[in-house]
């Protein structure tokens, strides 16, 4: 849920960046906040890396200064990954709390498709136990790792990758590789632009909704 604070007139969006083990979301993170430390009129946090048994958790926020404003706040995406390994289950629902906007980063890899769908669905059960559905909250898929198709590296068709995860939700989806920022920030920023728009209806629905 965006926080939006009046003081400093900055409106505050959640992404997480969702997926199996190893399918990229780390990559994707450390790609973005490198990109956006070498620019010099980018407000960008440290990045925080908590690191467990195998895997981390990432986060930073920054002031996407190509947004703009939104009626007179700055925005500012905090960007977050979760684990992927199924014993961090309670950290993956934590950070999932008060999210705005998810990319599904799937391995494109043929020998990961089954962890991507039980991926998918444990993001599923997660937000429910937040009483979040899948349907309402801004979300868009990542191919990631399609570079490794010139290392003649077998992968899974984008095709059938619709149709195993984007089926349901028919929402937009991006072929990227994290290692080579191919698409990295044409997905971040798509994701950033969908959820600023949903914050904007939602509060002008509530503007309308309260009593004069």
């Amino acid at each position: 849920m965006a926080i939006v604070n009046l003081k400093e007139k900055v409106i505050q969006i959640k992404i997480v960046y969702y997926g199996p083990g190893r399918s990229g979301k780390t990559t994707n993170l450390e790609y973005i906040f490198n990109r956006l430390q070498s620019q010099k009129e980018q407000n960008t946090s440290k990045l925080v890396s908590i690191d467990t048994k195998g895997d981390r958790t990432l986060f930073f926020d920054f002031f996407p200064v190509n947004l703009g404003k939104i009626n007179g706040f700055d925005l500012k995406l905090q960007l977050y990954t979760t684990p992927g390994q199924v014993k961090y289950e309670s950290t993956r629902r934590l950070v999932l709390k008060g999210v705005d906007g998810i990319v599904f980063v799937a391995d494109s890899l043929s020998s990961r498709q089954d962890a991507n769908i039980d991926s998918f669905e444990n993001l599923k059960n997660n937000l429910s136990y937040h009483n979040i559905s899948i349907s309402d909250v801004k979300m868009i898929f990542q191919w990631n790792k399609r570079d490794l198709q010139e290392q003649n590296i077998p992968l899974t068709d984008i095709e059938q990758m619709e149709a195993s995860l984007n089926s349901e939700l028919q929402t937009q989806s991006f072929p990227a590789s994290a290692v080579s920022g191919t698409n990295v920030f044409k997905t971040v920023n798509y994701i950033a632009k969908q959820t600023v728009e949903k914050v904007i209806d939602m509060s002008v629905v509530n503007q309308k909704q309260r009593p004069n």
